[in-house]
């Protein structure tokens, strides 16, 4: 039998190539995800080229958002951030194709992958080796890591400078290791901050709320919260781009997180 990267159905991380399916998949067995009711299944990159496509948008200047139709896996989408010093991808999509790859280097490629907790590590590999470049994930995820490479950078710390006036910081709450990336640059230099949804942009933008298990509906402890808060607070940013298309705090983004730290804390304090 040929070996195959098969790909998990209900979170879109692939995993390393065998000859036949994982007999299960650790990332949704855990308490922060969910097998689908229909039970584990599995695809593969070539199968989901076959019945998806990838739609592109400009965000902002420099800010382009990608994702797939019809909506796969979680169903997030990625960012591509451009800078003088080279590009850098913002969490990660499954589907990878021609189209893309046509897309993404005619931006100029990519210098660097970041991705902010396993729910996003999706085809990571498969981006990381057909462009060459290293993908950014804290350490203490490392875990969830389905597919090792080499192009893997599990770092260390509180925060990793990636140049260009991006910064990753290692938040925690959802996971040990989550990360969000404060762009400097962003909201037409007043800053951004990627969040994914370490800091979940709600339908009322006035606020983010933070879980530990979305599907599961598992709230974090104070404590989480005000690390949170903790490591923000020194980064000025306007912006909070959330993990989907139009979850966007398009400004007094600040604020938004201090209110929603409050709120949050004075909920959970009874």
């Amino acid at each position: 039998m040929s070996m195959i990267n098969y790909m998990c159905v209900t979170c879109g991380t692939q995993f390393a190539a065998s000859e036949e399916p994982p007999t299960g998949c650790p990332i949704c067995q855990d308490e922060r995800q969910y097998v689908g009711l229909g039970g584990q299944r599995w695809t593969t990159l070539e199968e989901l080229r076959r019945s998806h496509d990838n739609i592109f948008r400009v965000l902002e200047s420099g800010v382009f958002g990608f994702g797939t139709n019809p909506s796969f896996a979680i169903g997030q989408r990625a960012l591509l951030v451009r800078t003088p010093e080279g590009n850098v991808l913002w969490d990660c999509i499954s589907l990878l194709d021609d189209a893309t790859v046509e897309i993404v280097r005619s931006l100029g490629g990519l210098r660097a992958i970041a991705i902010s907790h396993p729910h996003y590590y999706s085809s990571m590999v498969e981006w990381a080796q057909t462009f060459d470049v290293p993908v950014h994930l804290h350490a203490a995820d490392r875990e969830w890591v389905m597919r090792p490479d080499d192009r893997l950078n599990l770092w260390e710390g509180e925060s990793l400078d990636l140049g260009g006036g991006m910064t990753l910081l290692r938040a925690g709450g959802h996971f040990e290791g989550a990360t969000v990336l404060h762009w400097r640059g962003g909201a037409e230099g007043r800053g951004a901050l990627l969040a994914g949804d370490i800091l979940q942009v709600v339908p009322d933008r006035r606020y983010v709320s933070f879980m530990y298990s979305y599907p599961n509906l598992i709230p974090l402890p104070a404590a989480a919260i005000r690390h949170i808060a903790q490591m923000l607070e020194p980064f000025p940013f306007d912006r909070i781009y959330g993990a989907w298309w139009n979850r966007v705090v398009e400004s007094d983004g600040k604020a938004c997180v201090e209110r929603s730290v409050a709120r949050y804390l004075a909920a959970i304090a009874g």
